[in-house]
């Protein structure tokens, strides 16, 4: 199914709000890094037509790096899953992967059976079910 641009923004910014609801599990362990939480606010910036993809791109960039320097696996796939939301602006594709990581990143923290599902649930939730199959596809 082929994207028009308002339902690329639209994953856009689901990405963001998958990757803000895991958020937490970086910034308690690296309170002084910003760059996955300015890699959230680009992609909702992106998509409200406020930047340009390649300001997002760099956000994302730089939500990656900061996903490599940390030491700790929820902080790192919630950064990963900031970086994907952000690079959503550039290749909608990303928000499989905003998505993704941002489940890991509930599974790692919550040490919970279910969690990731639970993650899932709350993702599909707040997508329209139009976009499941780009947020989703079958493997």
């Amino acid at each position: 199914m082929g994207l028009d641009k308002a339902d690329h923004r639209l994953l856009a910014l689901w990405a963001a709000d998958c990757a803000e609801h895991v958020l937490a599990r970086f910034e308690e362990r690296y309170p002084g890094d910003d760059r996955p939480r300015n890699a959230v606010e680009a992609g909702r910036a992106w998509a409200r037509g406020e930047i340009a993809v390649r300001e997002a791109r760099t956000a994302a960039f730089a939500a990656h790096a900061a996903a490599r320097e940390a030491d700790h696996g929820a902080a790192r796939a919630a950064a990963r899953a900031t970086g994907h939301a952000a690079a959503t602006a550039h290749v909608a594709t990303h928000a499989v992967h905003a998505a993704t990581y941002a489940a890991s990143a509930a599974a790692s923290a919550a040490a919970a059976p279910g969690a990731a599902a639970a993650e899932r649930v709350w993702q599909h939730g707040r997508l329209p079910e139009r976009l499941w199959p780009e947020a989703f596809p079958a493997r």
